[in-house]
């Protein structure tokens, strides 16, 4: 089975425009830690709020979240 790990460009992106974590949180309407846990991908984020970070952050989902697709080794 192939697993999908999710990394993105939140930081730099939130940086980019001076949103601090709280600010995006705020903006699509989460936690400020549920920013942090996805920044440090503890966290992958739903669809639908992968669409509302991207749009927040003037944004395509592409341009923020990076998917790469892992192959287990174990048979």
């Amino acid at each position: 089975m192939t697993e999908i790990r999710i990394s993105s460009r939140i930081r730099e992106l939130r940086a980019r425009y001076g949103f601090t974590q709280k600010d995006l949180a705020e903006m699509v309407g989460v936690r400020r830690e549920t920013i942090g846990h996805i920044e440090n991908s503890k966290f992958n984020p739903s669809i639908v709020l992968a669409y509302r970070i991207s749009r927040a952050l003037d944004s395509t989902v592409e341009e923020v979240f990076a998917f790469e697709e892992i192959e287990d080794s174990n048979p």
